[in-house]
């Protein structure tokens, strides 16, 4: 309800970063999410956490995100807003057609999406954090290809969630240099 009250004083689009619905993903759980959230539902552009896929599937999600959620079978999409390109993959490699790896068909699809938008302003989200100190999921590797092609192609910000906790990190590669 906090969060709502803030976004209910901001225009302009929203953009999570996954584990929309706690704790599971459920229709019961997206009901909640709408209770507070629902009325921000024509701002949002969703991603996938690994919430959305704890009773197996992530059905209740695209249901609820309906086109805004990207294709079903995929999960990751990518749009405009203002001078940003905007990508969204889905870091859920289990549930992803051919995963997350290099040559996977979002892996290809992600670098292909780049090199058709060269904007000098471009967002990546992934849900899962490549980078992170927190306890409860640690640095994700299944996603370091995702991260490559974003690193080489000059995203300029790339955002995750998952791990519960803030942190912001200095530019680097996929390796986690400078």
């Amino acid at each position: 309800e906090a969060t709502a009250a803030l976004l209910a004083k901001q225009k302009g689009a929203i953009q999570t970063l996954g584990d929309n619905a706690y704790p599971d993903g459920s229709p019961e759980a997206f009901a909640c999410f709408d209770a507070s959230w629902g009325r921000f539902k024509a701002r949002i552009h969703p991603s996938l956490g690994d919430h959305e896929y704890e009773l197996g599937n992530a059905d209740a999600y695209f249901a609820y995100f309906g086109a805004a959620a990207g294709d079903t079978q995929k999960g990751y999409y990518s749009y405009d807003v203002g001078s940003w390109h905007v990508v969204v993959t889905n870091p859920n490699c289990d549930h992803v057609p051919g995963g997350c790896g290099a040559g996977s068909p979002q892996e290809t699809w992600l670098r292909d999406d780049l090199a058709a938008h060269p904007v000098q302003c471009t967002i990546g989200v992934v849900g899962s954090p490549r980078f992170s100190s927190g306890s409860v999921h640690g640095p994700q590797t299944a996603i370091l290809d995702l991260w490559k092609a974003l690193y080489v192609a000059g995203a300029d910000v790339v955002v995750a969630g998952d791990d519960h906790h803030y942190e912001r990190f200095a530019p680097q590669n996929a390796d986690g240099m400078s």
